[in-house]
């Protein structure tokens, strides 16, 4: 096996249509060693803890196990390979569905309309730890989180939040597109600034909540709803 072979991304498939699982399968091939497939809960599971794959395609709606589907699997699948990296791959683009998947742990979200080449883009950004989600699903990802909302049910201001002061207006700004699934290219575009100043102030942000890695504060700008 070539060095760069060995390289390769080892990428896991679960889908319960055969067709369609072989369609990405055939799709992703070239670019990713497909270590696994698999199509119901407990099959996926079992896959997942025997491969351990670095990043696992993930349907929402899998039969079997407890009726949980793809967050399901995700759940039960961490504490076998903790390491792996999950981006739902679904036909549907509901919030119910992309907030249980997300809330599970996942680390993307985009639908079955992507192509062929966004998603192979797609899985090597999950693979770098960025979080990745169709463009339709942007505007509304947040309410995949379970946190408190901007303001109270009677319009009151919201709760002071120390976290959140910590943090320089800039940070904010930047914080705030990444939660929404914006690529750390695509904040320095939108704010005119370079890739390294956008991973300076990411590690800033790391430094300031004592979060351990760049997933954390997605989740922890999700949970404020800085938007």
């Amino acid at each position: 096996m070539s060095e760069a072979a060995a390289d390769r991304i080892r990428v896991a498939v679960v889908d319960d249509h055969e067709m369609f699982r072989a369609g990405v399968i055939a799709t992703l091939r070239d670019s990713f060693d497909i270590v696994g497939q698999a199509a119901d809960v407990p099959g996926s599971v079992a896959m997942i803890a025997q491969t351990k794959p670095q990043v696992v395609l993930l349907d929402v709606h899998v039969p079997g196990g407890e009726g949980g589907g793809g967050a399901e699997i995700l759940t039960k699948s961490r504490a076998y390979s903790p390491a792996t990296v999950f981006l739902a791959l679904s036909v549907s683009d509901a919030p119910q569905d992309v907030g249980s998947v997300i809330r599970a742990g996942a680390q993307g979200y985009v639908t079955k309309t992507i192509t062929g080449a966004d998603l192979i883009s797609s899985i090597k950004q999950v693979h770098e730890g960025y979080a990745v989600f169709s463009p339709k699903l942007a505007g509304f990802v947040l309410s995949a989180f379970q946190g408190v909302p901007a303001a109270g049910a009677d319009g009151a201001a919201p709760v002071h939040d120390e976290e959140l002061d910590r943090l320089s207006a800039r940070e904010q700004e930047v914080m705030r597109l990444i939660a929404r699934g914006y690529t750390y290219k695509e904040v320095a575009v939108e704010l005119f600034i370079s890739i390294k100043t956008v991973e300076t102030h990411v590690s800033s942000v790391l430094r300031k909540l004592q979060l351990s890695n760049r997933t954390e504060p997605t989740r922890w700008a999700a949970d404020r709803r800085i938007v």
